[in-house]
C-alpha cells in the first residue's frame, strides 16, 4: 500500500460533485467493484448482478429519505462509466453482507456469519487532554483488499458545512469531520435484527457530517432507520462527545469518562433486548481487548504539552499489537485466504480545535501520519 491517500475535492450542486468525484476515482471505483464481485462469490455465490440487483431495494427508500445523494451517486456512476447500481451496491455493501435475509441464505448453506467491520474509534479533551486540545479518531478496520481504494474527500456545498472524510471509492459517506466542528467515527455491531428495508450507514453517516450543530447531528442519529446496527461516536469542538449504538430495534448511549470515550465493535452501553433474548456474542471477540488497550494507550494524553506531542501519543496508542494479527493495529492474517484478510485502511488523528486532520495509508504502526492539505474550518459554520 501507498504510504500516503489520495486527496480529492468535488463542489456544485449534487449531480456535478458525483460527476467530478467518478472522474477522479474511476481505477479505484473500479477496483472495488472487483474486489467485492470476488468477495461476495466467495462468501456467498453471489454474481456481482446478483449483488446489484439485491442493493436495488435501497434505491427508493435513500432518494425519499435524501434526494440529492442519489443524484450525487448518479454523478458518480455518471463519471466513473458504470452504473447507478454498481455505486448504490458500494454504498449499500455492510448492508448487503449483514442483510437479515441473506443471513438466512447463508445459514442455509451452513456458511459462517461475516464478522462486523472492525474499527477502534476515540474522542479525548477536557482532563484526558494535556494540551488543551479536543482530539478524534480511530483505526478503521475492514478488507485489506480494498486498501488500494481509499481516498481522503472534501466536499463543498455550501450553505452546508464542508466536510472531511475518509472514504472507499463511490462511496457518499464514511467516517470524518466537518467545519461546524464536528466529528464523526463509526464501528461495526452486527447482530440480525429483521427485514425490514432502513437505509444504507454511508447515508446515514453522510447526512450526520451535513449536520451544522451536535444536536441536529443526533437528531439524524436518533431520526434515521438504520438498516443494521452500527456504533456513532460523536465529538464536537466545544468539547463533548457522545456515543450512540444504533440499531434498528432502538439506540443504547455512552458519555466520556474524564474526557476520554472509546469505542469497538460491541455493545458496550448494553445488549439490546432482542440480541439478548437470542444468546448475544461479539462478532469481534478482539473488540474486547482493543477497547481497553486504547484506553490505556490514550490515558497518556493527560500529559502532552503540545499538539505535536499528542498526535506521538496517538499514533503510539493506535499501534498497539497485543493480540496480534488481530490488534488494535490490525494486520492481515496469513492463516485466512487473501480475499478474507483485514488490516487497518486508516488511522485517523482529527485536532478539531486547530482544524488540523491527520491520516496514515495503512497500518499505523509503520507509516507516519499525512497531513492533509485542508484545514477542516475552511469553510461554512467556521467559528469567528
Amino acid at each position: 500500500m501507498k504510504h500516503s491517500l489520495p486527496v480529492v475535492e468535488i463542489s456544485g450542486t449534487p449531480s456535478q460533485r458525483g460527476r467530478q468525484y467518478g472522474e477522479a476515482v474511476t481505477e479505484q471505483l473500479r477496483t472495488a467493484l472487483g474486489y467485492y464481485a470476488e468477495a461476495f462469490g466467495a462468501s456467498s455465490g453471489l454474481t456481482w448482478d446478483q449483488v446489484t440487483a439485491r442493493a436495488a431495494r435501497w434505491l427508493e427508500p435513500v432518494r425519499a429519505y435524501a434526494p440529492d445523494l442519489v443524484e450525487e451517486m448518479q454523478g458518480i456512476a455518471d463519471g466513473a462509466g458504470v452504473n447507478l447500481l454498481d455505486v448504490l451496491a458500494l454504498n449499500a455493501r455492510g448492508e448487503v453482507i449483514y442483510d437479515d435475509s441473506f443471513s438466512r441464505m447463508r445459514a442455509r448453506e451452513a456458511a459462517p456469519e461475516e464478522p462486523a467491520e472492525g474499527c477502534t474509534s476515540f474522542a479525548a479533551y477536557g482532563p484526558a487532554s494535556g494540551d488543551g486540545h479536543v482530539w478524534a479518531g480511530q483505526n478503521w478496520d475492514w478488507r485489506a483488499g480494498v486498501g488500494e481504494t481509499v481516498v481522503m474527500l472534501r466536499v463543498v456545498q455550501p450553505p452546508k458545512p464542508t466536510l472531511i472524510m475518509q472514504v472507499e471509492a463511490g462511496q457518499i459517506g464514511r467516517q470524518g469531520a466537518n467545519s461546524a466542528g464536528i466529528a464523526l467515527n463509526a464501528n461495526g455491531l452486527g447482530g440480525r435484527f429483521d427485514d425490514t428495508v432502513g437505509l444504507p450507514q454511508t447515508v446515514i453517516r453522510r447526512t450526520v457530517l451535513d449536520q451544522s450543530s451536535i444536536t441536529d447531528a443526533l437528531d439524524v442519529l436518533c431520526a434515521a432507520r438504520a438498516h443494521i446496527a452500527s456504533n456513532a461516536l460523536l465529538t464536537c469542538r466545544e468539547g463533548f462527545a457522545i456515543d450512540v449504538e444504533t440499531t434498528p430495534a432502538g439506540h443504547g448511549w455512552l458519555y466520556p469518562s474524564d474526557g476520554l470515550l472509546v469505542h469497538g465493535n460491541h455493545y458496550q452501553a448494553g445488549v439490546p433486548a432482542r440480541l439478548a433474548a437470542t444468546g448475544y456474542r461479539p462478532l469481534s471477540p478482539d473488540s474486547l481487548v482493543r477497547v481497553p488497550r486504547a484506553e490505556e494507550g490514550l490515558r497518556l494524553l493527560r500529559e502532552a504539552a503540545a499538539p505535536e506531542e499528542s498526535r506521538k501519543l496517538i499514533k503510539q496508542a493506535m499501534s498497539d499489537h497485543l493480540g496480534f494479527p488481530e490488534s488494535l493495529c490490525t494486520h492481515a492474517d496469513p492463516r485466512k485466504p487473501p480475499v478474507r484478510h483485514w488490516s487497518t485502511l486508516v488511522s485517523s488523528c482529527v485536532d478539531l480545535t486547530a482544524g488540523d486532520y491527520h491520516v496514515t495509508a495503512g497500518t499505523p504502526c509503520d507509516r507516519e501520519y499525512q497531513h492533509l492539505p485542508w484545514n477542516l474550518y475552511d469553510g461554512p459554520h467556521a467559528s469567528a
